[in-house]
């Protein structure tokens, strides 16, 4: 199971070596983290994770912070909050760029002309290719409320 690190896996020790020599302590352990959680899902997968995995595994801490912060915000609890923000803004750094809405409804309404979609029943041919199309550069979330709308 010894291979080559991936590109990104590469990065993510360059910048682990880097904010352990800067004392940057957020950043080291949101990485160690991440080391972590790919190591994990190797084990699981029982191989070496490609660069769009580990974006997977990135793109799923990334939502954990996001819920992690809205229950902080309920609970009354800014402190808590300011941490998960920071550790969520050093995961986005691995991310590819993330698409706004208006550029998601674009993407969106050319699937539905391609598909000649009319109506929310056909959600199951637009869906499929508009994820695979907008894979690690938009949430699937977000693609499937603006599919929705459009299609309501």
């Amino acid at each position: 199971m010894e291979e080559k690190p991936s590109a990104l896996q590469q990065k993510l020790t360059d910048d682990l070596k880097q904010a352990m020599r800067g004392g940057d302590t957020v950043k080291r352990s949101v990485i160690r983290l991440v080391m972590a959680a790919i190591k994990n899902a190797e084990i699981a997968r029982q191989k070496t994770l490609e660069d769009t995995d580990i974006l997977g595994v990135i793109a799923k801490e990334i939502r954990q912070r996001k819920e992690s912060i809205e229950a902080f915000k309920q609970g009354n609890r800014p402190d808590l909050v300011a941490q998960e923000e920071a550790e969520m803004a050093v995961l986005e750094q691995y991310l590819p760029k993330q698409m706004s809405r208006d550029e998601i409804v674009a993407e969106a309404r050319k699937v539905i002309a391609e598909v000649g979609a009319g109506g929310p029943g056909d959600k199951g041919k637009v869906m499929p290719r508009l994820i695979a199309k907008l894979k690690d550069k938009a949430d699937g979330r977000e693609i499937n409320e603006v599919v929705t709308e459009l299609l309501g």
